[in-house]
């Protein structure tokens, strides 16, 4: 079983912004966000779109973010 929940799109976005990332562009529903030390990174989702455990994952690899920042 994953540690990773399925979520809301909204709420991912929240927790990436509480453990650092910033909005850095938007266009549209892609938000390019920014942190020191780390490549830029797309969030291509609408808010109220539900992100499943596997790509969850993927966005933690890329970003740092942890079940518990949820």
């Amino acid at each position: 079983m994953s540690a990773w929940p399925s979520t809301r799109s909204r709420r991912v976005l929240t927790a990436l912004l509480r453990i650092g990332w910033g909005i850095k562009r938007q266009s549209g529903s892609h938000r390019t966000l920014s942190r020191p030390d780390w490549t830029d990174f797309v969030f291509a989702f609408h808010d109220d779109e539900e992100i499943g455990p596997r790509m969850l994952a993927r966005i933690a690899k890329r970003t740092g973010l942890r079940p518990e920042d949820l």
